[in-house]
């Protein structure tokens, strides 16, 4: 073994010792306590509980918002990942620059200036009561949680789709025009074609977190729309049921995992146009 291989190979030691504390080692402990009861002893009552009509609304909850969630996100972030995409370079590192911008302050100072802006007597509201419009609620509603995710996962989304798009060749758009296509026909035959790698990715990347996540839902729902999140929390914090929360998280994660899989499935990473 020469001393290349030696030095690659202790470089990767500290990413494996990473890896083993922070990603197998909890996985482990949640799969134990996913099956076993207070005492210890195996027990699949933790996962037959989850079966209730309560949790799988829950559950059933969660995959709507985040359904929802990221299929707003998508449309909203492709045709702004294209503009920036055939912007020029300096143009495009300036406008993912801002799109960013949000994300560099906490979750909670964003998610608390929805907050401000959607109470009953918050900014939108006080904005329409200036012009004559009756105030709407809109705060503690599933439009406020799902509105919240956007806002918060959307960089998300158009982040890989940009990535992808700005790879594409100029050439292409050319060729297309030069074969009749237009904008519209463009776009379809060889835009989503080439990007559709960037798609699953953003789809990953909004849908995992809008489907675990609780904070938003605790503060624009009022606590009205329990999460899979919410509800996790709540039995680790308040309830003391480690058991079942573990439980919980153990069948989120496998969720998680199915939704990738099946994305992946239908992904193409070489990509190609569509003649």
């Amino acid at each position: 073994m020469n001393k290349k291989s030696i030095l690659r190979q202790a470089a990767a030691y500290p990413h494996i010792v990473w890896a083993i504390l922070f990603i197998i080692a909890p996985l482990i402990f949640v799969a134990y306590y996913a099956f076993t009861d207070k005492e210890g002893n195996f027990t699949f009552s933790n996962i037959a509980s989850l079966a209730e009509a309560s949790y799988l609304e829950v559950f059933l909850r969660s995959v709507c918002f985040a359904f929802l969630a990221t299929v707003i996100c998508l449309v909203i972030a492709y045709p702004v990942a294209y503009f920036i995409s055939r912007t020029s370079p300096k143009a495009q590192r300036i406008l993912i620059m801002l799109i960013t911008l949000p994300q560099w302050l906490n979750f909670l100072i964003r998610t608390y200036s929805w907050m401000a802006l959607l109470e009953d007597n918050g900014i939108i509201n006080s904005f329409l009561g200036l012009i004559g419009i009756e105030p709407i609620h809109m705060i503690n509603t599933p439009f406020a949680v799902i509105l919240g995710m956007v806002y918060n996962f959307l960089p998300y989304m158009i982040i890989p789709l940009h990535s992808v798009m700005s790879k594409i060749d100029p050439r292409l758009y050319e060729a297309a025009a030069d074969l009749g296509c237009n904008p519209i026909k463009t776009m379809f035959k060889v835009v989503f074609p080439l990007s559709r790698s960037g798609i699953i990715s953003g789809i990953t990347m909004v849908f995992v977190p809008s489907i675990s996540t609780f904070y938003i839902s605790q503060k624009l729902g009022g606590g009205n729309f329990d999460l899979i999140g919410d509800t996790i929390e709540r039995q680790f914090q308040t309830a003391y049921n480690y058991n079942l929360g573990a439980a919980m998280s153990f069948v989120l994660m496998i969720l998680i995992i199915i939704s990738m899989a099946i994305m992946n499935k239908y992904s193409d990473e070489d990509g190609g146009v569509i003649v």
